[in-house]
């Protein structure tokens, strides 16, 4: 039993179901009110300085800010939506929640300590990579038309982020680590038993191979183990 499961059987009251929609019906209010008055972001951003003052409602408010005013919006939601909805369907609230709020301590910390200036982006990052690991062969249509799969996306969006981190300075680098601890906590070897049949968790993979070869239910000419138990936990 992982640190997870202690944790869900222990608290898994605390899961909000559908949070994903809710956050999603946030943004949609807020992107309406900055039509209104585009001055409104300036009271919901994650700003260090301001909390330190006591506006700490923007811990908050800054993941419901969106990172366009176009209708382009509708499309950013949606995406957000199909990603939550898978998230929810393969962890439950529970695990999406805690997820979520790593992720935002994460983003809070990158924000106070280093002096990054993310606001939700790499929050919402963080879901699409998750969301790649569980559904690496699902197929969206870039722009209605071409179709690709997740993880292409997913390693394309990691390439332009592991370029940033090798040319940006030590503070940036330090920053976008604690933005995806979440990530990196969930994925990390600890979690990895939980993944050993999510076809993209190549490590898990090995360790199931190792077990079998060792207790001697596979042998190098086989297409497949010969003895196979979804059930069991290395």
């Amino acid at each position: 039993m992982t640190w997870l499961d202690k944790l869900e059987r222990r608290f898994g009251f605390l899961g909000i179901p559908g949070l994903i929609r809710i956050v999603i019906g946030f943004t949609a209010l807020v992107w309406a009110l900055l039509w209104l008055n585009p001055n409104f972001r300036s009271a919901l951003d994650l700003d260090p300085a301001r909390i330190r003052h006591g506006e700490v409602w923007r811990l908050v408010t800054y993941i419901f800010v969106p990172q366009t005013l176009s209708f382009w919006v509708v499309l950013a939601l949606w995406f957000l939506w199909f990603i939550g909805e898978g998230l929810e369907r393969a962890w439950g609230p529970f695990r999406l929640t805690l997820y979520f709020f790593v992720g935002m301590i994460g983003t809070t910390i990158a924000a106070f300590f280093f002096g990054s200036n993310f606001s939700n982006g790499m929050l919402i990052a963080s879901l699409f990579f998750a969301f790649a690991r569980f559904y690496p062969d699902e197929i969206i249509y870039v722009l209605f038309i071409l179709p690709v799969k997740i993880k292409w996306l997913a390693w394309v969006f990691a390439a332009f982020l592991l370029l940033g981190f090798v040319l940006n300075s030590n503070s940036y680098r330090a920053a976008l680590i604690a933005a995806f601890a979440n990530y990196f906590i969930f994925f990390g070897p600890g979690i990895c038993p939980e993944l050993e049949f999510v076809p993209c968790c190549t490590h898990c993979r090995f360790r199931e191979l190792f077990h079998l070869l060792r207790a001697g239910n596979y042998s190098p000419g086989d297409a497949s183990p010969r003895s196979f138990n979804a059930s069991k936990t290395f």
